[in-house]
């Protein structure tokens, strides 16, 4: 890889920085201490604080290379039932300290980072994966009554057995969890439909400071304002989501798939477009540009591309993907004859394909972004989602916005990619990705120029800070613009209301309650 991108970026070489190991780390000494009772779910091993101290994104990853650890949190708990995470948020009340949910750690903005200003004694990291069961399945109902803290193969695992199946697949699917997903309104695997985990979510069961929250399970229901919604997002500011009941589906039997390639951006635009308003709901409907295409290799960089699939567990899916077939071809798609692959119970189908290649890199994506940080290059992946009528300005303005901040940090060499990883009927959700070669010792400070750029990009043309990647700390400036300043105060409220010291993750969505964070 580091040849490549000495090829790619005209290098003369690529030095690779070795990840740290413990021994190296200088932490800060912790500021407090549990209770005897409390002590035998605690860690203040460098260990456990040094595993805590940051998610998963471009800064970072950059951070934990300089071998700079400036706000671990103090301790570390590692709670196996409610009772306890009850325990442990009485005592950060009683301390005057910070609790920080942790489900898997996977977050890209900030959002499990301890950084929350001066306010506080110190900073108490609960970390669920003591929480790991499904603890109920209603056959009937197809639902399932699953601990927050699971992780997602855990819990596919669990449900296999019942011929079952959540099928919620973010990208982080094998590092994160039931209730980092409800609590950052995670986006999985489908397109269409069931893009987001709320669509899954059939109540939700959390401990806040004022006491336990837990919402009716429903199939639906039109009394007021709903519960759920208040929780779905929250990220940790208003309570600890514990369980949740989720609905369910029978793990898919039937398969069909097709990859179309087209001369013109804009004609793949169009017909997924097509697609999503065709009311056939695609389970895949994700629009590659030749760049992204080719650096998954998917292509070779000459078209872009478009995979459609289909999925069922009740039925064939043929009649589907035919129709998908001839409305891409209707807006210049190109698909060979024997460019579909139709899969069922008794025929496993083929691999090899446009679409399993680009899957493979999709899956790789995120230890391919660690390895690129090593090497010292920028790299950045945001997300929005922007209606169909605004999105071609859309597109042109933030490649531009984004092409002229890497011009000037000195890395105009850099490449954007775009794909589409969700449409709606009202618009897509495109997803961008950033590489270029960064400057040794400047790498966060050209980041950061190319993040401000883009996000600002982003505002400005009407799209959203963020589709599914959550706010965060990184993007609570840009949050704070997008959404109305009555619902801050609403939501301000609420918090006061659940949390009224204001212990929750100081710092995500909204400004930490007791001094300014240095965020």
């Amino acid at each position: 890889m580091a040849a490549t991108l000495a090829s790619r970026f005209g290098l003369a070489g690529v030095e690779i920085t070795e990840p740290p190991t413990l021994d190296e780390l200088d932490l800060p000494s912790p500021r407090l201490a549990p209770p005897d009772s409390l002590a035998p779910i605690c860690s203040s091993s460098p260990f456990d604080r040094a595993g805590h101290a940051y998610g998963k994104s471009f800064r970072d990853v950059v951070r934990g290379l300089e071998r700079r650890f400036d706000h671990p949190p103090d301790v570390v708990a590692f709670p196996h039932d409610e009772g306890e995470v009850v325990a442990l948020l009485d005592w950060c009340a009683d301390a005057g300290a910070a609790a920080i949910p942790y489900g898997g750690g996977s977050s890209v903005v900030g959002g499990v980072e301890p950084e929350v200003g001066d306010g506080y004694a110190g900073t108490v990291t609960i970390d669920l994966a003591g929480l790991d069961g499904v603890l109920e399945i209603d056959r009937t109902s197809r639902a399932a009554r699953i601990q927050a803290g699971i992780y997602g193969p855990a819990l596919e695992e669990q449900l296999r057995p019942q011929g079952l199946t959540l099928r919620h697949f973010p990208q982080s699917f094998e590092f994160s969890t039931l209730g980092g997903w409800i609590a950052t309104r995670s986006g999985g695997h489908f397109a269409t439909l069931y893009t987001h985990v709320d669509d899954f979510v059939e109540s939700i069961r959390a401990v806040t400071p004022r006491g336990v929250l837990e919402s009716r399970r429903l199939p639906g229901s039109g009394a007021g304002p709903s519960p759920d919604r208040l929780l779905m997002g929250s990220e940790g500011i208003l309570g600890i989501i514990t369980e949740a009941w989720m609905r369910l589906q029978d793990r898919p039997v039937f398969r069909a798939s097709a990859v179309a390639r087209f001369a013109s951006f804009d004609d793949g635009v169009e017909a997924a477009r097509a697609l999503s308003q065709s009311g056939l709901y695609p389970s895949n409907c994700r629009l590659l540009d030749a760049a992204e295409a080719l650096t998954s290799g998917a292509g070779d960089g000459t078209s872009h591309l478009l995979l459609i699939a289909f999925e069922s567990a009740d039925h064939p899916v043929d009649p589907w993907i035919h129709r998908a077939v001839e409305a891409a071809r209707d807006h210049g798609g190109a698909i060979d004859e024997d460019g579909v692959r139709i899969r069922s119970r008794d025929n496993a189908g083929a691999s090899g394909d446009a679409a399993s290649t680009w899957r493979s890199a999709f899956i790789r994506a995120p230890y391919t972004r660690d390895a690129l940080v090593a090497m010292g290059m920028i790299t950045e992946t945001f997300e929005t989602s922007i209606t169909w009528d605004r999105f071609a300005d859309f597109h042109e303005g933030v490649t531009a916005a984004v092409r002229s901040a890497l011009d000037g940090v000195g890395a105009g060499s850099g490449w954007v990619a775009c794909r589409v990883t969700h449409v709606y009927r009202d618009g897509p959700a495109p997803y961008y990705t950033v590489i270029a070669p960064g400057r040794k010792g400047a790498q966060l400070e050209q980041w950061e120029a190319v993040k401000i750029a883009a996000a600002d990009a982003i505002l400005r043309l009407g799209g959203t800070i963020t589709h599914h990647h959550a706010v965060g700390r990184d993007h609570r400036r840009w949050y704070e613009q997008q959404r109305p300043p009555l619902f801050a105060d609403a939501l301000a409220a609420a918090k006061g209301a659940l949390d009224p010291d204001g212990l929750l993750n100081p710092g995500v969505l909204l400004e930490p309650p007791r001094g300014a964070s240095p965020t």
